[in-house]
């Protein structure tokens, strides 16, 4: 692992102004140390040898006392600016990372178990390398050259004596940081997998109890809280063994300068002043380097944390063209999509303006993955989708989604009102750059949606009753996930944002998916009235709803189990079945 990542400096402006700082604080800290060694040599020299008395002393003693009140100054200033140099360049680094996984769009970036355990535990541990790690490395690499420079005048045999160990503690360090390097990268990764997959069992916990399943979710979740405890201790038995062999490398080392200089002074070859002088600053030569190792395990688990960001900043987003949106006929020409190895959708097809297409087909056959596709999220393989004769690859996603209203399987409703959550329909397709989006986005009508028009998409999409019927209305707050309301309340609320959306496309995603008969039904009426005067794209299972499309495209078994025949060119003049 780097000393200090060069990726840092390039995601993260504010490492720069920091490093400069700690550079300045460790050269000033350094002089300090010095003349702290150099006033105590020549006092403790004036009271032995010339029976120097306090008043003596005077100008000594007040010059130590504010050398050494200069070091505490300049402790709290580093970790002053350790603290605030650390909030920033973790904010900066949460900032950049959601903006890019925005990017990147559903399905490229990590499980999202891992994504939390990183933005949040994993950059929190940059602390220790900011506020420990880094001023302890400048210190490490100025302190030594200073004491260095300052002995060279005074003593040449305990300079080269020092200058010939010093490199020992920087040699052993770096062959015990590999092995700490891969057990602390061990560590992380198996908490963002243990993370994810608790998140995973909480998402699904009911479907766990009704299938008699939970028992063996709870012995894995506690298998796996097995391994990370086992190799946290690992972590930190091998940190503890490392600065062991450090701290011996560092005391044999000053005991080899003390005993020559022991020895010179007793044999007459050496002042005490001189004397005095090494014995005190050779241990200070090498405090830094033995620091650096101490910290160096504490600020591991935060580096592993920053290249997991590294990486993920570092994933190249799709391509995007600058076009304004089209419209007219949508065309899927021979698009394929691979996803983990394997085919997940194969589509030519054709949509005309004003046509209700229903897709068909059972589980895993490509439903959701062509709207993915429509909507931008997923980049084919192969193939390309066009509208009104433009290839949307070279569209603005931006401008495309905005004649989009999408109502997917699962709606995600917010910790907010019913007002903000309709509203949610009217929501720019492109937000104004973090972290002030949500915050000017997600305020009272700050969606850009009156009142009224909020009230009148509700009454379309048959929200209306059961909103009028709760505690405040309109303005009773809902939790995250739309907490209090029924599936087919959650349901009717996200066609209410498509009502308020207006868009002249509409993809539904099973809308009735997992709702009993009644609600069903009405779900189906208030999709009856979006779909008039609007291109509808829709995935469904149940033949009534299939029933309320112009036409049907059978998606037919999932493609890896189709027969792989490639499809023919899209003929323009008339629509071409999916395979």
């Amino acid at each position: 692992m780097k000393p200090l990542d060069p990726r840092l400096l390039r995601y993260a402006r504010g490492t720069r102004a920091y490093l400069v700082a700690t550079v300045v604080l460790g050269v000033i800290l350094a002089a300090l140390i010095v003349a702290q060694a150099t006033l105590l040599a020549h006092g403790i020299t004036a009271v032995f040898l010339d029976g120097a008395g306090a008043g003596d002393l005077l100008p000594t003693l007040v010059a130590l006392a504010a050398v050494v009140a200069g070091r505490a100054a300049i402790a709290w200033a580093q970790e002053t600016v350790a603290a605030r140099s650390s909030a920033a360049v973790k904010s900066e680094l949460r900032t950049r990372l959601l903006a890019h996984l925005v990017a990147l769009g559903p399905g490229r970036g990590p499980d999202t178990g891992a994504v939390t355990a990183l933005v949040t535990r994993g950059l929190d541990a940059l602390d220790a390398y900011f506020a420990r790690y880094l001023p302890q490395l400048v210190l490490a690499a100025l302190v030594p050259a200073v004491v260095l420079a300052r002995l060279l005048p005074a003593d040449l045999t305990a300079t080269l004596t020092i200058a010939l160990t010093l490199p020992l503690i920087p040699v052993f360090m770096a062959l015990v940081g590999l092995h700490t390097q891969a057990a602390n990268r061990r560590q992380f990764r198996l908490l963002a997998r243990l993370s994810h997959h608790f998140l995973d069992v909480v998402a699904g916990l009911t479907t766990l109890k009704i299938f008699g399943r939970a028992g063996a979710q709870a012995a894995t979740i506690r298998r796996i809280s097995a391994e990370q405890r086992h190799l946290t201790m690992r972590t930190l038995r091998i940190a503890f063994l490392s600065s062991l062999v450090l701290e011996l490398l560092a005391t044999l080392s000053v005991a080899l300068v003390a005993v020559g200089i022991g020895l010179r002074l007793v044999s007459g070859h050496l002042d005490l002043t001189t004397a005095l002088l090494v014995l005190i600053l050779a241990p200070e030569a090498y405090l830094p380097l033995r620091q650096v190792g101490a910290h160096y395990h504490a600020s591991t688990e935060g580096l592993a944390a920053a290249e997991e960001a590294f990486a993920i900043l570092e994933t190249p987003a799709p391509t995007s063209g600058s076009a304004p949106a089209p419209a007219g006929t949508i065309v899927f020409d021979d698009v394929l999509v691979r996803f983990r190895g394997r085919d997940a959708l194969r589509l030519s097809a054709r949509v005309e303006p004003g046509e209700v297409v229903a897709l068909s087909g059972p589980s895993g056959c490509g439903k959701s993955t062509a709207f993915n596709v429509l909507l931008g999220f997923v980049t084919p393989d192969r193939g390309r989708v066009v509208v009104g004769g433009v290839d949307l690859a070279t569209v603005d996603p931006a401008a495309w989604r905005s004649t989009i209203a999408w109502v997917p399987q699962r709606p995600y409703l917010f910790a907010g009102t019913v007002r903000d959550n309709i509203a949610l329909g009217r929501m720019p397709t492109a937000l104004p750059a973090p972290p002030t989006a949500f915050a000017q986005c997600f305020t009272g009508d700050g969606l850009g949606a009156p009142g009224p028009e909020v009230a009148a998409a509700a009454r379309l999409a048959g929200a209306d009753s059961f909103i009028s019927a709760l505690p405040d209305g309109y303005d009773t707050a809902l939790g995250d996930d739309g907490s209090g309301l029924s599936a087919g309340q959650r349901q009717r609320i996200a066609v209410a944002r498509a009502f308020l959306r207006d868009a002249p496309i509409v993809l539904l995603d099973e809308p009735t998916a997992n709702l009993d008969q009644v609600t069903a039904d009405e779900i189906m009426a208030a999709v009856r009235r979006l779909a008039r005067g609007r291109t509808v794209l829709l995935a469904a299972h149940r033949p009534e709803l299939i029933a309320l499309a112009d036409r049907v495209i059978d998606l037919g078994p999932p493609p890896d189990e189709a027969v792989p025949v490639r499809s023919p060119a899209v003929d323009p003049a008339q629509p071409v079945g999916a395979r």
